[in-house]
């Protein structure tokens, strides 16, 4: 009975979580997660399609750049990311832009250099043609 009584708890629960996102947060979640797999993959055809041309990218440190640096910074392995993990996700959506935040931790291997990650970021999504493009991200280290 008790396993039962878990088993209902459970797939009430996962009902609620997987319903409380709408389809457009959805869509802009599997932007993201894009995002994520292209830039793991310094894979130039898929950064190039989901970034505006007049991205606005901002490092943690400052550093300002738009779409033709940042692609190809990851591209050539200035700036490598070898594993990125998002958490604590959340999507704001108003009309046809999205705001996403959420902590980045990554394992890095800049110009062949090891080294570790840990930022806040806001990024700013707009939907163009049906599809979410990055239009703005900016990171800060927490703390």
């Amino acid at each position: 009975m008790f396993r039962k009584i878990v088993l209902g708890v459970l797939l009430v629960t996962t009902f609620f979580v997987t319903r409380g996102q709408s389809k457009k947060e959805k869509q802009v979640a599997d932007a993201v997660e894009k995002l994520r797999v292209a830039m793991v993959d310094a894979n130039k055809a898929n950064l190039e399609s989901m970034v505006s041309d007049k991205l606005s990218y901002g490092h943690s440190g400052g550093h300002l750049e738009g779409k033709a640096e940042f692609v190809e910074k990851i591209v050539s392995g200035k700036s490598d990311f070898v594993t990125i993990e998002l958490k604590d996700q959340t999507i704001s959506i108003t009309g046809k832009t999205a705001i996403v935040r959420h902590i980045l931790d990554a394992k890095t291997n800049d110009s062949g250099k090891p080294g570790e990650v840990h930022l806040l970021v806001l990024m700013v999504w707009q939907k163009e043609g049906g599809r979410w493009i990055l239009i703005a991200r900016q990171a800060v280290h927490p703390g």
